[in-house]
């Protein structure tokens, strides 16, 4: 390997994530020259290009994503490597990145975060928020937080908290005006709010339990929109029938803004984990969130 590779392919790495020259220049606090003439180097010795630009942005070709998705985990092991070895000399220090959804991001990780970082002060957390099903080794990330269907066989789970109840809502005047379902055929004849799923763009389909067993429905309605809070306003504004988890809008309906209807079906789902590569030994930083999370929910927090 040419000595200058290892710089330059991190300087390509950045510049990928970034999809700009600029903003990849404020982040790594250089010229955007002295990098683009980097990378246009790393291509010349490679042989092949690896970028894709435009007068506005950049991203990676094929061969420039084939090499991005062997890229990433190499150079994540050296960056663990290096903050092993800093934490080993100054105690739990570093940089954390955690991806979650919008709701267990704001009101389950936000409330416990702000003891975490009073005790360990060193450490900062990156938490990216995305609806999309994130790959947390390909992408970089130390740990993700999913529902506890969604999570992968091979990762280590922290439960975050309990299960959450699926529920069937709308407002007041929809079922003043339209009734409330009492049967699930009866869901045909009303209109029902659709939530396009952020990962792969299909739509989500309603699941209920009937009796042992589970029963998942397509349904039809006059909105489809990829973003919760869109649908609870759309819910609140009287358009329609919305499957949501009851924590979503338990403010609205305690405060009778929102009525749910067939109860008896909706099911529980296992609630909110942490989760993280369970064969990968975890940084200083992650291990102590990890004890964190478990001595708060012991006690209750």
């Amino acid at each position: 390997m040419d000595r200058r590779d290892l710089s330059d392919l991190l300087l390509f790495q950045i510049v990928a994530e970034e999809g700009n020259f600029t903003r990849a220049a404020l982040r790594l606090g250089r010229s955007q020259s002295a990098i683009s003439q980097a990378i246009g180097a790393l291509e010349r010795r490679i042989g092949v290009p690896l970028l894709a630009r435009t007068t506005r942005s950049v991203r990676p070709t094929e061969a420039g994503q084939r090499l991005l998705r062997s890229l990433s985990p190499g150079l994540r092991l050296i960056e663990e490597g290096l903050t092993e070895l800093k934490e080993a000399r100054s105690g739990v220090v570093g940089a954390l990145r955690l991806t979650a959804v919008e709701y267990p991001a704001r009101a389950i990780m936000i409330p416990l975060l702000t003891g975490f970082l009073e005790r360990y002060p060193n450490v900062t957390v990156d938490l990216h928020v995305s609806d999309r099903l994130t790959d947390i080794v390909g992408a970089g990330f130390d740990a993700g937080i999913r529902l506890g269907a969604h999570l992968e066989q091979d990762m280590a789970v922290v439960p975050l908290g309990p299960d959450v109840r699926a529920t069937v809502i709308a407002s007041p005047d929809y079922f003043a005006r339209r009734g409330k379902p009492k049967r699930l055929e009866d869901l045909a004849d009303h209109s029902c709010l659709n939530y396009r799923m952020p990962s792969h763009g299909n739509l989500f389909r309603w699941s209920f339990l009937q009796g042992e067993r589970r029963v998942e429905m397509a349904v039809k309605g006059p909105l489809v929109t990829n973003d919760a809070h869109v649908m609870i306003e759309a819910a609140l504004a009287g358009n329609g029938l919305s499957y949501m988890f009851e924590p979503f809008v338990s403010e609205h309906l305690a405060a009778g803004r929102l009525e749910t209807c067939l109860e008896e079906f909706c099911p529980l789902w296992s609630g909110y984990h942490l989760y993280y590569p369970g064969r990968n030994q975890k940084s200083a930083a992650l291990a102590a969130l990890i004890d964190y999370l478990q001595s708060s929910r012991r006690r209750g927090i």
